[in-house]
């Protein structure tokens, strides 16, 4: 008998998980045991992935940089990996904003439903925590982000996620050293690294066993934990129009798919797909890196060298869908609350969303901080800013959650376009979790 694949293992586990958060609703104390008994299981899991990222990183990146025998080939990579960044982001920028334009959906809410919201949710202290961190980071320096970006301890730096900029120097700078002192010197680090590597994709394989019940939890506690109904009705025309740009992002993912890499773009949904589904389920780009580097190397044959630099730079400065959300939620703020946006206006929306996506954290909720800094940047009133994050924040989490998916789908696609273009888009190569068990059992 055929083994069931594992994203449609996952997606039974979303509706199964689904379906059962909807009826826990209706059950006396239902909240509460999906909370104490359900989503911890999520939990552990998404802590499993986030616990093997950086090493992760680490021995990838070293061993791809460690492969390289020209030194100018990680340069090509890096400048092509940039340039495409920025140019899919601006596309997702242009997308959201043409959209929320044509659209208009802030002109539907009513005077009732802003108040109701705001009474709700300006006071919440999520809202609150986000315009203090954009205070905090807009008053920083404009090369604040580069001297972010140097650790001046690698150990700490590697102790904590949010620092994967960090990391992802230091391993360059280490990889970068590691090609300059010659091939035998380098030998036995060359080994190791090659050797964590695999250790390392292994327990990848492990942690995805578990995928199907982790994602069943995640969503039974989402569904649990979601505010008022008749307030996220109220912005359905909203999220509708920031789920159907996110939707035009994977059309355009797929059609440069088609075009430039030559592959099936349905072939490359269905092998990025866990991925995606986990995106979803964990609404972190961080959290889902290592299923993303596993599928794109051995499922789509992207080679080492450059998914282990384009993927986790990705994770952390390729925002494609959180930068559309910027574009949508800033305007329908302002359709909401009267301000009027000038061309001027909207084109500082584009650049300010580019240049908040490279700093912005990969992880749950950071899409909501780089928006104050967009509101702050266009002049809206900081009086209003609670006002305008209330507006949006009961459907904040849902679209944290599909923009995610298209976070992840767009790092994928840019590895296999820096691949093709450096001529390292090769045959997968997929490896099961038990390919060596005979061995050991």
């Amino acid at each position: 008998m055929k083994k069931l694949a594992l994203h449609w293992k996952i997606l039974i586990g979303m509706f199964l998980g689904l379906a059962f958060g909807f009826g826990m609703m209706f059950v006396s104390g239902g909240k509460e045991f999906v909370v104490d008994w359900i989503n911890p299981l999520g939990t552990i899991f998404v802590k499993l992935l986030k616990l093997i990222a950086i090493p992760l990183i680490l021995a990838s990146l070293i061993k791809g940089i460690s492969d390289l025998k020209d030194i100018s080939k990680f340069r090509d990579i890096g400048l092509r990996t940039i340039g495409i960044y920025v140019f899919t982001t601006v596309i997702a920028i242009t997308i959201g904003l043409l959209l929320v334009n044509v659209l208009q959906p802030g002109n539907g809410v009513s005077d009732e439903t802003i108040a109701k919201l705001t009474e709700t949710y300006a006071s919440d202290s999520g809202v609150q925590s986000k315009i203090a961190e954009a205070t905090r980071q807009k008053e920083s320096g404009p090369l604040q982000f580069l001297v972010d970006m140097v650790p001046d301890n690698a150990i700490k730096a590697m102790g904590e996620n949010k620092s994967m900029l960090q990391v992802i120097f230091f391993t360059i700078l280490f990889g970068i050293s590691m090609l300059l002192i010659g091939e035998k010197s380098a030998a036995p680090l060359k080994n190791f690294f090659d050797s964590l590597n695999d250790v390392v994709l292994k327990m990848v394989d492990l942690i995805m066993l578990t995928a199907p019940v982790a994602v069943f939890a995640l969503l039974a506690n989402v569904v649990v934990s979601s505010g008022d109904p008749d307030l996220l009705l109220a912005l359905l025309k909203y999220a509708g129009v920031v789920v159907l740009g996110l939707v035009l992002m994977i059309v355009f993912y797929v059609i440069v798919v088609s075009s430039y890499t030559k592959k099936n773009p349905f072939w490359f949904l269905k092998e990025i797909s866990p991925a995606q589904l986990l995106a979803f389920s964990t609404s972190s780009s961080a959290a889902t890196l290592p299923v993303t580097m596993e599928r794109v190397e051995e499922h789509i044959g992207v080679d080492k060298e450059v998914s282990s630099f384009v993927l986790p730079v990705g994770a952390t400065i390729n925002m494609d869908g959180t930068s559309l959300y910027q574009g949508v939620a800033a305007v329908f703020i302002a359709q909401a609350l009267g301000h009027d946006l000038t061309l001027g206006s909207q084109l500082t929306i584009v650049l300010t969303a580019l240049l908040a996506s490279i700093g912005s954290a990969a992880v749950p909720g950071a899409g909501m901080v780089m928006l104050v800094i967009v509101l702050e940047a266009i002049g809206f009133p900081a009086d209003k800013l609670a006002i305008g994050l209330a507006l949006i924040f009961a459907v904040d989490r849902p679209l944290d959650m599909c923009r995610t998916v298209v976070n992840v789908t767009g790092d994928a696609t840019v590895s296999m376009m820096v691949a093709k273009s450096v001529g390292k888009l090769g045959k997968p190569k997929v490896k099961d979790w038990d390919d060596h068990y005979e061995e050991v059992k």
